[in-house]
């Protein structure tokens, strides 16, 4: 007992020796963890949240913009005595104008934060889709498209690489899903415009509802945090990120060839699809619009399953089993029975935009921190410039055949491509961004 008390009077004294001596007491060195600080530490998740939210319903608002045009393209052109074919150049016109935002906001997210760039873009776009119901003629309607083909161009690239900095890498296959498909949902919704209220109220009024995205800035600007991977890679000034831009030119290059393939598979099976419908199937604004809806809750699921996939077998192998399943749907999709035709055009957007779903994760991790927010975004755009021809060549193509032939013709040519490109590329599955930056 008197040796237990004269222990404990010791250690006593050594703990008040220690408070004297503003120091604290020894401890073992197995309690102390270890930490390497010659790696970066992976940064906290914080709001990821909220930025995949942002980014979904932009890429929602905008993919509903944009698809409001396709399912009145017949309609339009018969109020302005304009064919097919040149209705077609309004499609064309806004996706060429689309690597011009990526362009401006890529860049400005890059050099001063995600949220900022983003928020400009959303009331940009929504302030030009609202003057397209006021449009007179179709000058006025191109001029307009093109503006609204600059903020559509801008979103993608800012949205997603805010999105994709935030996400906990384990989920970020299965969020990048579900962002991605916030445009099949932009188009489910447009399909449910076009059918419920077009009837009543004609094309005009349905561009009004455009303006939604700029309540959206407001979220952004006081519901989403900014980047951490931006505030600590960010170049300090414009020369630096030129110089990270252009030593990374040949994964841009790449990247361009990826998307190229990617947005040919998406805008050559839907821009022309309800146009199809009208067409060859002689359907109006309700069927049209019904079976255009189902093939995107197809699109949704395909988008969100092939995501989760992705985060297991790897973002390559998702996508080459998503196109080549996509190439086995082409016979039921563009068939001449109207049961095949539905269960076919679901089955294909279901692998079409599960490809898609993979598509914010995979270019994401592929591109460097510094670049992020504009080397994704440009490389997108850029694709879809080459690609967006593909629906003036499929119109043209239906005057001598049908646009069952012309699109089934296209979507096997394209989907076949798209299995070579994804095959001779690389992947960086759930990579930590935050440890890129000694690399680059």
């Amino acid at each position: 007992m008197r040796i237990a008390k004269a222990r404990g009077s010791k250690s006593v004294r050594q703990r008040d020796a220690c408070f004297v001596n503003n120091s604290l007491p020894p401890v073992h060195s197995s309690l102390v963890p270890t930490i390497d600080h010659s790696r970066p530490q992976p940064l906290p998740n914080t709001g990821s949240g909220p930025a995949v939210f942002a980014g979904f319903l932009g890429w929602t608002l905008d993919a509903f913009d944009y698809f409001l045009v396709v399912f009145c393209l017949t309609d339009i052109g018969r109020e302005f005595g304009k064919t097919d074919k040149q209705m077609s150049v309004a499609l064309l016109v806004t996706l060429g104008f689309r690597p011009i935002g990526a362009f401006i906001f890529g860049l400005l997210a890059d050099r001063y934060g995600r949220r900022l760039p983003l928020m400009l873009d959303l009331i940009f776009y929504s302030v030009i889709e609202v003057m397209t119901g006021f449009a007179h003629n179709y000058t006025q309607f191109l001029v307009l498209r093109a503006l609204f083909g600059i903020g559509m161009g801008g979103e993608w690239g800012v949205g997603a690489s805010l999105a994709m900095e935030k996400v906990p890498p384990r989920w970020r296959g299965i969020l990048s899903g579900l962002l991605q498909e916030g445009y099949a949902a932009g188009n489910l919704l447009a399909a449910l415009a076009y059918r419920t209220l077009f009837p009543h109220v004609g094309w005009r009024p349905l561009f009004f509802i455009g303006g939604l995205p700029a309540l959206l800035a407001l979220y952004v600007r006081f519901g989403v945090r900014e980047s951490e991977v931006w505030e600590r890679t960010a170049r300090k000034d414009w020369a630096a990120l030129g110089t990270s831009i252009r030593s990374h030119l040949p994964l841009f290059g790449y990247l361009v060839l990826l998307m190229m393939m990617m947005n040919l598979s998406s805008h050559g099976t839907q821009d022309m699809y309800p146009t199809l419908l009208k067409r060859d199937w002689h359907f109006g604004a309700r069927q049209t619009g019904d079976i255009a809806a189902f093939t995107m809750v197809g699109a949704i699921i395909g988008g969100v399953l092939f995501g989760l996939a992705s985060d297991w077998i790897g973002r390559r192998y998702a996508m080459l089993i998503a196109f080549a399943g996509a190439l086995l749907t082409v016979p039921l999709a563009f068939s001449h029975s109207l049961g095949f035709l539905v269960l076919g055009g679901f089955c294909m957007q279901f692998m079409v935009q599960g490809a898609w779903g993979i598509i914010p994760a995979h270019i994401s991790e592929l591109s460097p921190n510094s670049v992020r927010g504009f080397l994704p975004g440009f490389a997108y755009q850029c694709g879809v410039l080459i690609a967006g021809s593909v629906v003036y060549f499929e119109t043209y193509l239906a005057i001598r055949w049908t646009y069952a032939v012309s699109m089934a013709a296209s979507a096997s040519v394209i989907f076949a491509g798209a299995i070579i490109v994804i095959a001779l590329g690389k992947e960086k599955r759930a990579v930590h961004f935050a440890e890129e930056t000694a690399e680059e």
